[in-house]
């Protein structure tokens, strides 16, 4: 009888589903078409200048720099990636890339993590001050001199910690976190934890780590793509060869670009004399673009869940 009874109100249930959206009058109903149309137009904005780059960099370099190639790749080859993947040291780049991006990565969250739980300890010793000294320093800076300066003085330059140390405190990622904890993490369980023994590196570890996940993981965000995506510390602080990134080797290889660009403009070759294989300026500067996107692509899904829940949560309360 109860399973009889059950299925009486699953039917009856999916019955009124049904009349509701059979019941919508014709003004919902236009809403809901353009609504779609709307949100279907933006996605292809977002997604055709990825999709346009893409397909340029693996059809004809001829047609290509001519503006021919607008939806449908022609004369399709991968010439251009073999070409750029040839680059000198372009692997140990990689590889360097790879190492500040996963390990600044890890200490930026972390060490922001810590600091911003610390800020919402109220027995923490001249907080208040400490706090408002680190948003200080979201508004006054030193300049490129004295930082570099300051960077001699702790023989930072010429250095892989240069790519890690400076960007593993952040007065930003500070406020994320603080609020994110105020708002969402009950004192409680702190509480709780100190009169069962635990210190502030248990609490932090043990109970509110696990529970800072949705925010550390946008702060894994931020912090990865900047990293990545960075090359300016390698023009400024570093010579050697052996710390040069991807992204700046990359940089480099655009000058290139440019100097084809200008032979073909001064007349010395001619853009029918240039191959369909033979790289262009276009197809160098959109090759790296892919190149150097395509990462951020790949990680960004496993991270894109907790991002907006993070973001929400860690915002100032109303």
């Amino acid at each position: 009888m109860s399973d009889t009874k059950m299925n009486i109100k699953l039917n009856k249930g999916s019955k009124l589903q049904g009349d509701k959206k059979e019941n919508l009058s014709p003004s919902e109903k236009v809403f809901n078409v353009f609504n779609y149309l709307f949100f279907i137009s933006f996605m292809l904005l977002c997604v055709y200048p990825f999709y346009y780059i893409f397909i340029n960099t693996i059809s004809d370099n001829v047609l290509s720099a001519r503006g021919m190639i607008r939806f449908i790749p022609q004369g399709i080859h991968f010439g251009n990636y073999i070409q750029v993947l040839q680059i000198p040291n372009i692997y140990h780049a990689l590889m360097i890339s790879v190492l500040r991006t996963v390990i600044g990565t890890l200490l930026t969250v972390l060490v922001s993590g810590f600091l911003g739980f610390m800020m919402t300890q109220r027995k923490m010793w001249m907080r208040t001050f400490v706090y408002r000294y680190f948003i200080t320093t979201m508004y006054v800076g030193g300049g490129i001199i004295p930082v570099y300066l300051l960077f001699n003085q702790l023989g930072l330059l010429d250095n892989f910690l240069v790519y890690i140390i400076p960007g593993m405190v952040s007065a930003f990622n500070m406020i994320l976190v603080k609020t994110y904890v105020e708002n969402s993490i009950p004192h409680e369980l702190q509480e709780s934890a100190e009169m069962d023994g635990a210190g502030i590196g248990t609490v932090f570890f043990k109970i509110a780590f696990p529970l800072m996940m949705p925010i550390l993981a946008t702060l894994a965000i931020f912090s990865a793509v900047g990293q990545w995506n960075s090359f300016m510390d390698t023009v400024i602080y570093v010579t050697k060869e052996d710390l040069h990134t991807l992204q700046y080797v990359l940089y480099r290889y655009l000058s290139q670009a440019t100097a084809l660009a200008n032979i073909v403009n001064s007349g010395t070759v001619s853009g029918e004399e240039v191959s369909a294989n033979m790289q262009t300026a276009q197809s160098i500067k959109l090759t790296v673009t892919m190149i150097v996107v395509i990462p951020i692509f790949l990680v960004y899904p496993f991270f894109q869940r907790f991002f907006v829940k993070g973001i929400m949560i860690g915002a100032v309360k109303g």
